[in-house]
C-alpha cells in the first residue's frame, strides 16, 4: 500500500492518495494546526463527530467555527462541554417494523406537500437508506426440516400488503433500497455487508471525498456496527425521517466513558458472558446520553464479532453508543467478510492519517473510566425481566427461587435457602414451586419449566464463536443420547445466511437439528416477540396452574410481556447455554453442579461433559468462517427469492391508499395542516391517563407481539372481518394508526398504579370506572380534556420504536412527567409534539400521593426555553392544590421549533413546501 498526503485549498481539507487513487478528506490534525484547539487526546468516537462538523462547516451548513473549537474545550475540561451541535449521519438503516411506519409517513408527506401546493418529489431521501425486512417472520413451525419453508410461506401470507407497500417505496423514492425477507437481521447485514468503516462519496465538484462511515437507524441496536468502528445509534423513525430529508440531528457534545478491557477470556466463557457483565457495570455507572468507548490491551484478544456483541447491547446499558476504534482486527474482519482490498487499504490509511487508529500508544482523555479484566468473567445469564439483571450461572438456581418466592409472596431468604440446600422437591414445604399436569402428556409443568429455548438475535448469531460453540454442545449431547425436553419449543434463527453456510460446512447443523434447533427463518423472531404460539396444552397448563414458565434466548431483550404471553420469566444467555437449558428443561436445575440428564446407559451427564474447549471452537471457526462464504451469500443481497420477485407494485409517485387495508392506512398527522406553525399550548386542567412505575419500557408503551380478540385492536380487526388467525402482531401492523392507537399502553404486563393490582392496558375513564386505555382516551377527547402520563425512572427504556410516542400523541396526551427519560423515547416524544417533563426537588408520583383523580396545569409553554423549569399545579380530588417545579425536557432550540410545528415532520414539511 502506498500513501501520499497533500494539501487542498480549504482550511482543513487535504488529499490522500491510496494505491494511486486520490481522495479528499477533512483533517483533524490540520484543524489543530489551524488553531481551532488541541484535538490530539480526543477519543476516536468523538473525533468522528468532529470530522462531521469540519466537513459540513466547509460546506456552508449551519455549523460555526465555535462548534469546532468546542471539541478542544471538551478535552481541556476533562471530557465535558455539552455544547449543542448539528450532526449529519452519512446514511440511515431501517427494519420493517419501524421502517413501514416511516415509509407511511413519507408517503403521507407527499400527499401533504401537494395539499400545501408543493412538489411531491421533494419528499425524497437525501442520504442513502437501506431497509432490511427482518422483523416479520414468526415461529409457527419448529423442530423439523419443514420449519423454514413453512414459516416463510406464512410470513408472505400475513405480510403481502406490507411487502407490496415497501416495494412501492423502493420504486417511488430515490436513495432507498430494500433487503428482502429471508436475508438476515438488519444489524448483522449492516455489519457484514453494508458498512464500510470509511465511506466515500462525490462532492458537488465531482471529487471523491473519504470520511468516517456513520449512520442512524430506526432500531436501537444499530449500535452493533460500532464494533467495526462505524459510529451509529438508534433513533425513532420520526428522527430518522428528518435525517433522511436533510435535517441535522441536534445533539449535545456527549461525555465519553472509557471502558478499559484487559486480560483475555478464560476457558468455558463466551462473549455473551462478557457482555452481560459489561451491561451490569455500565448500568450501575450510569451512561444514559453518553458515548462509551472501549480501549485497553484486552482488545488485542477480542475478535471483532465479540466486539459487535458488546456494541450491540449499548441500549441495554443505556449509552448512545459503545464504540471500538479502528485497529488491526478491524482490517482483518473487513478482509474476512469480503470487503474490497482497496477499501481496506483506504480504511487503514485514513484512520492513521486522521487520528482514528488504535495503536499501542492510544491514550485519549475520557469523561470517566471503568476497568474490567476479562479473565474474571464467568458463565452467566441475565433476567428475569431486564438485561442488566446479571446472574452468574452458579447463582441462577437460587436467583430463580427468589423470583418464584417474590411472585408467590413468600419470604425470599427462606425460600432461596430452601431451594438451594434441599433441591426443588423441598420447595413444596413452603408452597413455592407450583406444578400442573399437561393434558394428553405424561409429564407436568412447574414453576421454572423452560418452554422456549431460542438461538436468536443479531447480538449473538453474528458471533461465530458462540454459534460454533452451540453446535458443538449439540454434537456432544447428541453423541451421548441427550435431547431437548418435550415441553421446550426450540428454534434457530440466524442473523444472516452466512451462519447457515458455516454451520453446514462444519457439519454442525445436523447436530443442532437432532436436538430440535432446526432453522426457522432469518430474522429477529423470539427476540422481538415473534416466538409464535407454544402448544395449546402447555399454554392451558400454565394458565390453569398460574405457573412461572420461562424462556431462555440468546437475544438482547427480555422485558415483561415481550417474548411470549405464556412466559413470565425470560433469561438472556449464550447460544451454547440455550442448548443446555433446552436439554435440562428447567430453571430449577443448577447447571454447574447438577446433571442435565442421563446418557444412553443411564449415567448422569453434566454441562462440563458436553462443553467444548476454546481450542475446538477456534479450530472450526478458522476452517469454516471464510471470505468466500460472505462473498457468496451477499452476492445478490437485494434480489430476494422468487416470492419477493413476484411481488407486483405500481410506479406512481404517491401511494394509492387502499381503504379496505388493515395494514396500511394514511395517518392523520398532516391532514388539514396549515402553512404556518403555531405556539406550544399550555397544559390546562389535564387528567392523568396512567400513573406508571420505574423502567417502563417502550415495549410496555407500544408492544410488538400478538394480541387477543378481546383487546381494542382485536375488536377493530374482528369488526372488519379479519379472523384471529390473521391478526399477526402489533409490530406488523405499524402502518395502521388505528391498530397502533388501540395497542398503546396495552402490554399484558403493564401496571397502571391508578388501579389496584391490575395488569394490562386499563385505566379509569371520565366516570371513574375501569376501562381500556384506548376507550378512556377517546372518551376524554370527546370532552375536550387534555391528558398527561406520570412515570418513574428510566421512562421509555428499550426499543427505539416511534409508535411509543406516536400512540401517546394520538391518545391525546400532551405531556409526560417522569423522574427520568431514556434518550430515544424523550426525543421521539418531542418529535411528535408531546412535551416531556422531569420531576425536580425530590418529587415523585409517590411523594405526591397521586391516584389519578387529580387535574394538572402547566403554564409558560407558549414561551418556554430549552430545559426551563416551570410550575406544575396539581389539584387533588378534595380541592387542595400543590405547586411543584418540573423541568421541561425540550433540550434544544430546534426542538422548540419542532413542538411549535406539532412535530418534527410538520416542521420539515412546512419548510419544504415554502422552499
Amino acid at each position: 500500500m502506498t500513501v501520499v498526503v497533500g494539501q487542498d485549498t480549504a482550511k482543513t481539507r487535504r488529499n490522500l492518495d491510496v494505491n494511486g487513487k486520490t481522495f479528499a478528506y477533512y483533517s483533524i490534525p490540520a484543524a489543530q494546526e489551524a488553531g481551532f484547539g488541541d484535538f490530539s487526546k480526543l477519543p476516536a468516537a468523538l473525533k468522528v463527530v468532529l470530522e462531521n462538523i469540519l466537513r459540513f462547516e466547509d460546506g456552508g451548513f449551519s455549523v460555526s467555527t465555535d462548534d469546532i473549537k468546542a471539541f478542544g474545550e471538551w478535552a481541556k475540561n476533562g471530557g465535558k462541554n455539552p455544547r449543542e451541535i448539528a450532526y449529519r449521519p452519512a446514511r440511515v438503516l431501517m427494519q420493517d417494523f419501524t421502517g413501514v411506519p416511516a415509509v407511511v409517513d413519507l408517503a403521507a408527506m407527499r400527499d401533504g406537500i401537494k395539499a400545501l401546493g408543493g412538489n411531491a418529489e421533494k419528499i425524497n431521501p437525501l442520504v442513502p437508506v437501506d431497509l432490511v425486512i427482518d422483523h416479520s417472520v414468526m415461529i409457527d413451525e419448529f423442530g423439523n426440516p419443514r420449519a423454514f419453508q413453512m414459516n416463510v410461506d406464512r410470513e408472505y401470507e400475513r405480510n403481502m400488503e406490507r411487502y407490496q407497500f415497501l416495494k412501492w417505496g423502493q420504486t417511488a423514492f430515490e436513495n432507498f433500497r430494500v433487503v428482502p425477507p429471508g436475508t438476515g437481521i438488519c444489524h448483522q447485514v449492516n455489519l457484514e455487508y453494508l458498512s464500510q468503516t470509511v465511506w466515500t462519496d462525490k462532492d458537488p465538484d465531482g471529487v471523491e471525498v473519504a470520511y468516517p462511515d456513520t449512520l442512524v437507524g430506526t432500531d436501537s441496536h444499530t449500535t452493533m456496527v460500532n464494533g467495526a468502528a462505524v459510529l451509529g445509534w438508534g433513533v425513532g423513525g420520526i428522527e430518522a425521517e428528518a435525517a433522511m430529508l436533510g435535517q441535522p440531528i441536534s445533539m449535545l457534545i456527549p461525555e465519553v466513558v472509557g471502558f478499559k478491557l484487559t486480560g483475555e477470556m478464560v476457558e468455558g466463557t463466551t462473549g455473551t458472558d462478557l457482555v452481560l457483565k459489561v451491561v451490569e457495570m455500565l448500568r450501575e455507572h450510569g451512561v444514559v446520553g453518553k458515548f462509551v468507548e472501549f480501549y485497553g490491551d484486552g482488545l488485542d484478544n477480542l475478535p471483532l464479532s465479540q466486539r459487535a456483541t458488546i456494541a450491540n447491547m449499548a441500549p441495554e446499558y443505556g449509552a448512545t453508543c459503545g464504540f471500538f476504534p479502528i485497529d488491526q482486527e478491524t482490517l482483518r474482519y473487513l478482509e474476512q467478510t469480503g470487503r474490497e482490498k482497496d477499501r481496506i487499504a483506504l480504511v487503514e490509511a485514513y484512520a492513521k492519517e486522521n487520528g482514528l487508529w488504535r495503536g499501542a500508544d492510544y491514550a485519549p482523555i475520557y469523561s470517566s473510566t471503568l476497568h474490567l479484566d476479562m479473565g474474571t468473567i464467568v458463565p452467566a445469564i441475565s433476567g428475569p425481566k431486564r438485561p442488566q439483571d446479571y446472574v452468574a450461572l452458579t447463582e441462577a438456581k437460587c436467583s430463580f427461587a427468589k423470583v418464584v418466592a417474590e411472585y408467590r409472596g413468600i419470604d425470599v431468604s427462606d425460600a432461596a435457602k430452601d431451594m438451594v440446600e434441599e433441591g426443588p422437591a423441598a420447595t413444596k414445604s413452603v408452597d413455592i414451586n407450583k406444578s400442573q399436569a399437561v393434558k394428553g402428556q405424561d409429564y407436568e409443568l412447574h414453576d421454572g419449566s423452560v418452554v422456549i429455548a431460542s438461538i436468536t438475535s443479531c447480538t449473538n448469531t453474528s458471533n461465530p464463536y458462540v454459534m460454533i460453540g452451540a453446535g458443538l454442545v449439540a454434537r456432544k449431547a447428541r453423541a451421548l443420547g441427550l435431547n431437548r425436553k418435550p415441553w421446550v419449543k426450540t428454534s434457530l434463527a440466524p442473523g444472516s445466511q452466512v451462519v447457515t453456510e458455516y454451520l453446514e460446512a462444519a457439519g454442525l447443523q445436523e447436530d443442532l437439528d437432532a436436538i430440535g434447533f432446526n432453522l426457522v427463518g432469518y430474522g429477529c423472531t423470539t427476540c422481538i416477540g415473534n416466538s409464535g404460539p407454544i402448544a395449546p396444552e402447555l399454554s392451558e397448563a400454565i394458565a390453569e396452574g398460574d405457573l412461572i414458565a420461562t424462556a431462555v434466548l440468546s437475544g438482547n431483550r427480555n422485558f415483561e410481556g415481550r417474548i411470549s404471553p405464556d412466559v413470565r420469566a425470560n433469561y438472556l444467555a449464550s447460544p451454547p447455554l440455550v442448548v443446555a437449558y433446552a436439554i435440562a428443561g428447567d430453571m430449577n436445575i443448577d447447571l454447574t453442579t447438577e446433571p442435565l440428564g442421563q446418557d444412553k446407559d443411564g449415567k448422569d451427564v453434566y454441562l462440563k461433559d458436553i462443553w467444548p474447549t476454546n481450542a475446538e471452537i477456534a479450530e472450526l471457526v478458522e476452517k469454516t468462517v471464510t471470505r468466500e462464504a460472505f462473498l457468496k451469500k451477499y452476492a445478490d443481497v437485494f434480489k430476494g427469492d422468487e416470492k419477493w420477485q413476484a411481488v407486483e407494485v405500481s410506479d406512481s409517485d404517491t401511494y394509492d391508499w387502499p381503504p379496505e387495508s388493515t395494514y396500511i392506512q394514511n395517518p392523520p398527522y398532516f391532514q388539514g395542516m396549515g402553512a404556518e406553525k403555531g405556539t406550544i399550548q399550555n397544559v390546562i386542567d389535564a387528567k392523568p391517563l396512567l400513573i406508571l412505575g420505574d423502567m417502563v419500557t417502550t415495549d410496555h408503551i407500544s408492544p410488538a407481539g400478538s394480541f387477543k380478540e378481546s383487546t381494542p385492536a382485536g375488536k377493530y380487526l374482528t369488526e372488519r372481518g379479519v379472523p384471529v388467525r390473521e391478526f399477526n402482531s402489533y409490530g406488523s401492523r405499524r402502518g395502521n394508526h388505528e391498530i397502533m392507537m388501540r395497542g398503546t399502553f396495552a402490554n399484558i404486563r403493564i401496571k397502571n398504579e391508578m388501579l389496584d393490582g391490575v395488569e394490562g392496558g386499563y385505566t379509569k375513564g371520565p366516570n371513574g370506572a375501569q376501562t381500556s386505555v384506548f376507550d378512556a382516551s377517546m372518551a376524554y377527547q370527546e370532552q375536550g380534556t387534555p391528558l398527561v402520563v406520570f412515570g418513574g425512572e428510566q421512562y421509555g427504556a428499550g426499543s427505539s420504536r416511534d409508535w411509543a410516542a406516536k400512540g401517546t400523541a394520538l391518545l391525546g396526551v400532551k405531556a409526560v412527567i417522569a423522574e427520568s427519560f431514556e434518550r430515544i423515547h424523550r426525543s421521539n416524544l418531542v418529535g411528535m409534539g408531546v412535551v416531556p417533563f422531569e420531576f425536580t426537588d425530590g418529587d415523585t408520583r409517590k411523594t405526591l400521593g397521586l391516584t389519578g383523580d387529580e387535574t394538572v396545569t402547566i403554564k409558560g409553554l407558549d414561551s418556554v426555553k430549552p430545559l426551563e423549569t416551570l410550575d406544575c399545579d396539581i389539584t387533588y380530588a378534595d380541592g387542595t392544590t400543590k405547586t411543584i417545579k418540573v423541568k421541561c425536557r425540550i433540550d434544544t432550540a430546534p426542538e422548540i421549533e419542532y413542538v411549535e410545528n406539532g412535530g418534527v415532520l410538520h416542521y420539515v414539511l412546512r419548510n419544504l413546501a415554502k422552499a
